[in-house]
């Protein structure tokens, strides 16, 4: 029997922290980081089947503009890893220009819609068997 695919979960905000018992109920193997500096340990170490992680845009950072950067730029050397963010709409234009740059597999509004969640890890999931 195979073991079941990872999850990372880069959970920094408390909005989709109530999604780990669904991933687990999909059959994932799910691991929970707060910072995206312990998550590119976790990428570089065992790479997960899936990425979830929240995407937010601060007009002060200084040389990015985003959170996730450095985690979705190590993601771009793991091509079967699917990546999926979570947003709120208002930071929307900051994701297009980094979307545009790095890849991201989906993208769902906060709240997001939990059945079409559902059925996009069911289908990586799939795909990675």
């Amino acid at each position: 029997m195979s073991a079941p695919p990872g999850l990372l979960m880069v959970n920094t905000f408390i909005g989709t922290a109530g999604y780990k018992k669904l991933y687990q109920e999909l059959g994932y193997s799910v691991t929970v980081e707060g910072s995206e500096r312990r998550a590119l340990g976790v990428l570089k170490k065992s790479p997960p089947a899936v990425i979830v992680a929240d995407f937010y845009h601060q007009a002060d950072f200084r040389d990015r503009l985003s959170n996730l950067e450095s985690v979705l730029a190590a993601a771009q050397r793991l091509p079967a890893t699917r990546v999926l963010v979570f947003y709120d709409p208002s930071h929307q234009p900051a994701l297009e220009k980094v979307s545009a740059r790095l890849r991201v597999d989906a993208a769902f509004t906060l709240p997001a819609d939990e059945t079409r969640l559902r059925e996009t890890l069911l289908a990586w999931k799939s795909a990675a068997s």
